[in-house]
């Protein structure tokens, strides 16, 4: 992404690159898990189910950690996705919202695009990001 991408215009297309896989919600989660360790492995924790032995190991929840807010989205046992963004100050959770799936995506593409106009670190890992 180059710097004459607008940030508005940054955080769209994060937004679109989550939604791409978003109507198969049996391979979001997996989808998004690849995109999200394979750009950002520092700030990204996947949680994923099955044992050692077990030969599926989908994902049960993913974490990212970007400064003050946590986003985490996982599937309940029931399989409905349940999104959330938690605010922290100093490693300490201070307050967690429930959101939908869609502003989730909104409002981590907005912290996503917001983290690659900080760095040129960042911004070449959020390339990969849009690319895979």
């Amino acid at each position: 992404m180059s710097d004459e991408i607008s940030q508005p215009m940054q955080t769209e297309l994060f937004a679109a690159s989550l939604r791409a896989d978003k109507n198969d919600l049996k391979t979001f989660l997996d989808a998004l898990a690849i995109k999200l360790e394979g750009s950002l492995p520092d700030h990204t924790k996947v949680i994923r189910k099955g044992g050692v032995f077990s030969r599926e190991r989908s994902v049960k929840e993913i974490v990212v950690t970007l400064g003050e807010n946590r986003y985490r989205i996982g599937r309940e046992k029931q399989g409905f996705l349940i999104a959330v963004r938690e605010h922290m100050v100093r490693g300490i959770v201070l307050k967690t919202e429930q959101t939908t799936v869609d502003q989730w995506i909104d409002e981590l593409s907005g912290a996503l695009a917001q983290l690659a106009s900080h760095s040129a670190q960042s911004r070449a890992a959020l390339e990969r990001f849009l690319l895979e």
